[in-house]
């Protein structure tokens, strides 16, 4: 054979076993590595999980779900024990109490009858079984316990590795993978699946949840830990709402409506990143809740078309600023006096104690008359006299009435001038400015001080009066 023969025939050899192995190589799935210590501690899990790709948790994820699927084997061929033992020890049970009635009745017999040998063996050997049976019935239930306390063990190891699981499943999801499969699975093994036939094994069940670590104390610990978040947040939210209150009364640029909204909208924020951190401490994945909302939202936007828009006239409100607590307006088509406010609807007490409550929109929409917006305001009053009255005497009587008033103010002077020369009487307008609070006391108190004046100095107050020309027929 030719020397390059040889040599091409070795490398083509060579080519061939690197192509065995490698495809070998390439064949074999590669091994998750996080699942070498089951019972790793899931901040650890976490960290080692963070530099993996989509792929490499993938395998990390099927991985915890071998692990699963063997702790929950486990606890099914524990549950499969305890329900042969329970069978076996119902069996032992029958057979033991259907050996004592036979041996109860042939010692009854042998009383009514002379005794012999073959009865009293027969009546013994009964009562051995029976015995027996009872003490195979003891040992089942013995057996029975015991595959309990093990369910107890194999649950707490089945919950560890769901745990862990579902932490491989969060930063499978964080990097775009899908981990629906993995948690439907996760779903359905952990339902509680209790036999209510069996009293005996319901109060085993629970007895084991109640004293397992992953099982009641856990969640004991979960609702002890979500009350405390819970008290927390309460004592943050009102430190926030009042650090919001503080920091807003430092000026005089914000409203009253627009402060009392933000303080509310602080404390609100705080309780609704409480509660997701509270929920967190009972282990309720939130996401779903947060996707069906999502879902949820157009739904839900054409269905409250109005309240969206009184939502956002509110809005505006709050930021123009046409009124605030207190104040007099006149509004929506009402009149009254502003009680409260939120981003729907503005609560409106009358002057008579009705309290009304008005869409935003509504107000938004229209005129708003704010009647007590400013500091002082201007009555108008209009005084008839008859023709026969002197308009100057008249004016001074006016000029006295007001002077007198303490809560009639200086500047501007008030105006006193002939509006209109009427059909019964010459119309005189005053016109003097008050503080927006005195303005109904000095608007009724001068009614009932001019027609006092007027009386003494003699001047009159005409009615309406038309004068009737008769005419007769023919004449």
């Amino acid at each position: 054979m030719s020397t390059g023969r040889v040599v091409w025939t070795k490398l083509l050899r060579n080519l061939v076993v690197l192509a065995l192995v490698t495809g070998s190589a390439m064949a074999e799935d590669p091994a998750p590595v996080t699942t070498a210590d089951p019972a790793i501690p899931v901040d650890q899990l976490d960290l080692m999980l963070t530099p993996l790709t989509q792929d490499e948790l993938v395998v990390e994820a099927d991985g915890w779900l071998q692990v699963l699927k063997q702790r929950v084997q486990a606890v099914t061929e524990a549950k499969l024990a305890v329900s042969r033992a329970a069978a076996e020890k119902a069996a032992a049970q029958a057979q033991a109490a259907k050996a004592k009635a036979k041996a109860k009745a042939e010692a009854e017999t042998e009383e009514a009858r002379p005794k012999t040998p073959d009865a009293s063996s027969a009546r013994a050997a009964d009562e051995a079984e029976a015995r027996a049976a009872e003490q195979k019935a003891e040992a089942k239930d013995d057996e029975k316990d015991k595959a309990q306390q093990r369910i107890a063990k194999l649950n707490e190891q089945q919950v560890l590795a769901a745990d862990r699981l579902r932490v491989v499943l969060d930063a499978l999801r964080d990097k775009g993978g899908d981990p629906g499969p993995y948690e439907e699975y996760i779903g359905a093994i952990s339902k509680l699946k209790v036999n209510w036939y069996d009293p005996e094994a319901l109060w085993a069940t629970f007895r084991g949840w109640a004293v397992s670590e992953q099982g009641g104390i856990r969640l004991a610990r979960n609702l002890a830990l979500f009350a405390v978040v819970l008290v927390v947040v309460r004592f943050i939210s009102g430190f926030v709402g009042s650090l919001v209150h503080r920091a807003l009364s430092f000026t005089k640029q914000h409203s009253d409506l627009l402060r009392s909204f933000l303080v509310t909208l602080a404390r609100t924020a705080v309780w609704v990143f409480g509660l997701v951190f509270a929920l967190q401490m009972l282990e309720v994945d939130i996401t779903p809740m947060i996707a069906a909302l999502g879902a949820a939202g157009l739904v839900i936007a054409f269905a409250l078309q109005g309240t969206v828009s009184n939502f956002a006239a509110g809005v505006m409100i709050l930021l123009y600023r046409p009124f605030d607590v207190g104040d007099v307006v006149t509004a929506g088509g009402v009149t009254g006096s502003v009680v409260s406010m939120n981003l729907v609807q503005t609560t409106i007490k009358t002057p008579d104690n009705q309290m009304l409550i008005v869409p935003n929109a509504d107000i938004w929409g229209g005129v708003i008359t704010n009647v007590t917006g400013s500091d002082t305001r201007r009555v108008d009053m209009v005084f008839g006299i008859g023709y026969g009255d002197d308009i100057e005497k008249a004016r001074q009587a006016l000029l006295s009435v007001l002077s007198r008033d303490s809560r009639v103010l200086k500047d501007p002077e008030p105006m006193i001038v002939v509006s209109e020369l009427a059909d019964s009487s010459v119309n005189i307008a005053t016109r003097p400015w008050v503080r927006t609070s005195d303005y109904w006391g000095v608007y009724f108190d001068t009614h009932e001080a001019v027609k006092k004046e007027f009386d003494a100095l003699g001047i009159s107050i005409p009615f309406p009066q038309q004068d009737v020309h008769m005419h007769q027929a023919g004449s």
